[in-house]
């Protein structure tokens, strides 16, 4: 069907409208000229697929302004290049969710993500699009921290039609062409596409909001098997039993029955709280502690994107304060000197309320405590062995630090952690 006939696509508009989009993020160019435009009259406005496919429905760019349209063509390819899809799977394989309901509130929360920084300066916000601001949620949050922040109800009603298609939340469309289908970009040319605009974000900071510098700064640090590991050791730890495990006079118990006359509490399951010790001592270069903030986000997303429940301490020879998380950039680390972990331990142990995991950031050159904490623990161990064998200690090529004690869970921080 051709550009001039009744009904049809006016790709000129939506080209136009590209154009604007890029002229306005210009380190988004690389992206929105990777999307590749197809026709749909099943979609309600525009949608994506995880291949990079945009679905147009002619309709809605006849009725919507090219500085709208501008608005909508940053705002879908933002779904791809923060992985809302994957993100999207993950979030329903670790918490159960399913149905379209489900996925609906997964599209808004991932909107959420994307709505409370891209607009203005030169890009509009486009019409129905949902903000924080407009549920009464925080802005700078993540997709995963708002699917705790609200649940479907009546006043969610008017946002029922959207639908930014399975490149927002991962569940496929009747629309979809699939991976075998025409102009999806394979793997390879995906994460090319995220690393060029990474580039451009980094390349001139002052130019993109926070939430894309953020994002460009973990997309130069793409998941490894070792970061999954310590994700798996933590969530291990903390769903075992008695983690998170209080009694509660909230909902007696059900052997209250067989007492008559007395109320026993039941035992009921909370978040858990997670403190983080991170070795700031000499022997840990820059780059392990920009590894371990970025880990501490990630442990973070491990207890669901509970911020308010994970702490930090910075430690070497002595334990720092203990640091609730806000920003992973804005925890800071104080050290240099040399490594005594325990009073790490006894820092994170003293807080209150206690952690009921503790998770530890070192390179292992310290002595660890002699009896075991009254929580799980986690190592994450950054390697000091060279592949012969040798200690990477200079000055005392003999040394061995001690081992991890056994009741902590260690997980190998680096190329080929296990």
């Amino acid at each position: 069907m051709t550009a001039g006939a009744p009904g049809a696509l006016d790709l000129g508009k939506l080209f136009a409208a590209r154009l604007h989009a890029a002229r306005a993020r210009p380190y988004l160019a690389t992206a929105l000229f990777a999307l590749h435009p197809v026709e749909s009259r099943q979609v309600p406005t525009m949608a994506v697929d995880r291949h990079w496919r945009c679905y147009v429905s002619p309709a809605f760019v006849d009725r919507t302004p090219v500085e709208d349209l501008a608005g909508v063509w940053v705002h879908e390819v933002s779904h791809l290049l923060r992985d809302h899809h994957g993100r999207g799977d993950r979030v329903a394989r670790e918490r159960g969710l399913h149905g379209r309901g489900e996925r609906l509130r997964m599209n808004i929360a991932a909107d959420l993500e994307i709505n409370d920084d891209v607009y203005g300066d030169g890009l509009v916000l486009p019409e129905g699009a949902v903000t924080p601001a407009q549920l009464d949620l925080p802005e700078g949050e993540l997709m995963e921290d708002y699917l705790r922040l609200f649940r479907l109800g009546p006043q969610h009603r008017s946002l029922a039609w959207l639908d930014c298609g399975s490149g927002a939340d991962g569940l496929e469309r009747e629309w979809d062409l699939g991976p075998d289908g025409a102009h999806g970009l394979s793997e390879q040319e995906r994460d090319a596409v995220r690393f060029r605009v990474a580039q451009g974000i980094t390349g001139a900071p002052g130019d993109a909001p926070k939430g894309w510098r953020r994002w460009a700064e973990e997309a130069f640090h793409p998941p490894q098997p070792w970061r999954e590991l310590l994700g798996a050791a933590v969530r291990s730890a903390v769903s075992a039993s008695g983690s998170g495990d209080d009694y509660s006079y909230g909902r007696p118990a059900r052997r209250s029955a067989g007492v008559p006359g007395v109320v026993l509490p039941s035992l009921r399951r909370r978040p858990p709280r997670v403190c983080v010790v991170v070795d700031t001592s000499g022997s840990v270069s820059d780059a392990e502690l920009g590894i371990a903030l970025l880990e501490v986000a990630a442990i973070s997303r491990a207890v669901g994107g509970r911020r308010d429940l994970v702490t930090v301490v910075s430690c070497d020879a002595a334990a720092q304060t203990v640091h609730p998380l806000c920003r992973a950039e804005g925890i800071p680390l104080v050290g240099g000197g040399g490594t005594d972990l325990r009073t790490g331990f006894a820092q994170a142990l003293r807080a209150r309320p206690a952690p009921d995991v503790v998770v530890v950031m070192t390179d292992g050159q310290t002595p660890w405590p002699q009896s075991r904490p009254a929580c799980r623990t986690v190592v994450g161990l950054f390697p000091r062995q060279r592949p012969d064998g040798g200690s990477r200690d200079e000055d005392n090529p003999e040394y061995r630090p001690d081992e991890p004690p056994e009741w902590a869970r260690v997980v190998t921080i680096g190329p080929g952690g296990r």
